[in-house]
């Protein structure tokens, strides 16, 4: 089964980190899209960047599309949490799958330095969807009410070890988006 994928995300990385690092690190990837190097991985929408690493701001930013096979999602979660050493913080990649039958699906990977950045990204990015989600509806002491609730919630499952962090070795699975809707950035 065939779909479009399209990744978004950009990640800080560590002083000194070379091109070929970095297409090391993404190596699973270019192989997928029979690609030798980052130049080479061109979106297939024109207008989108692909794959591209500014050594002065020691930046890798990732905007690109493809065509990719149920397979992909492991690869690509595998490449992205290879970067992790070479980060020098916490960054979340978007991974959305367009399929032809209107079924989308969405991911996010994480990478970072050590499991506690990538925790603390996670529970970021969790508590700004939750005050968005609620902004529309609830008052700010409301919202800090269930924002208050789901740090509850994390810092327990860090105290327990019972923490659903995802790391390279185990990406989050894609999960279905409401119908209709396309994760646009």
């Amino acid at each position: 089964m065939r779909m479009e994928a399209h990744i978004h995300g950009t990640v800080l990385l560590r002083a000194g980190t070379t091109t070929s690092q970095i297409e090391e690190a993404l190596r699973p990837w270019l192989e997928y899209i029979d690609e030798d190097n980052m130049a080479d991985a061109k979106s297939v929408h024109p207008d989108e960047p692909g794959l591209v690493f500014d050594r002065r701001r020691r930046v890798l930013e990732v905007c690109w599309t493809g065509d990719v096979g149920r397979s992909f999602h492991q690869t690509v979660a595998g490449a992205l949490g290879a970067l992790s050493p070479f980060s020098e913080e916490a960054a979340a990649f978007e991974v959305s799958y367009y399929l032809e039958d209107g079924k989308d699906e969405f991911s996010l990977v994480f990478v970072g330095p050590t499991q506690d950045a990538i925790f603390e990204a996670q529970r970021g990015l969790m508590i700004e969807d939750v005050r968005s989600l609620l902004s529309r509806q609830f008052s700010d002491p409301e919202i800090s009410q269930v924002v208050a609730l789901v740090n509850q919630l994390f810092e327990r499952n860090v105290k327990t070890g019972t923490s659903n962090t995802q790391t390279s070795t185990s990406p989050a699975e894609p999960m279905p988006m409401p119908a209709g809707r396309k994760h646009l950035h």
